[in-house]
């Protein structure tokens, strides 16, 4: 299997992978605010700048060491957001949420890509 680790490709990738990254995490802050825990809030991690959620190894180290190696996948991980579930209103259910807050935000952003490559697709611009 060949893999692809031109400029262009990585650049192609690593965009909605920074979207992905940062709205998940930001999802999960968003969502222990809403439900009651504003540790993320107040460390400034409820936040779309994709700085606040890299993580040095995880992020960058990891996946590099996978690309210089010429593994055929790739895997990182961001920096966790703080969340303090005894300060949720309702601990049990809403750390679910908070849980699923991350995962969510990357099903709602997978239908908006699709959307818009559908959309691209269908005006032949790409």
């Amino acid at each position: 299997m060949i893999t692809d680790y031109s400029i262009q490709a990585v650049a192609i990738n690593a965009i909605p992978l920074i979207f992905a990254i940062t709205i998940h995490e930001a999802a999960h802050g968003y969502a222990a605010r809403r439900f009651g825990d504003n540790t993320a809030y107040m460390l400034g991690r409820v936040s779309l700048n994709p700085a606040k959620h890299i993580d040095p190894v995880g992020t960058l180290l990891i996946p590099l060491v996978l690309i210089l190696t010429g593994s055929p996948f790739l895997v990182g991980y961001a920096k966790p957001v703080p969340v303090n579930f005894g300060r949720l209103r309702n601990p049990r259910i809403d750390s679910i949420w908070v849980a699923l807050a991350g995962p969510g935000s990357n099903f709602v952003q997978a239908i908006i890509w699709a959307v818009c490559w559908v959309l691209v697709q269908g005006f032949e611009i790409a």
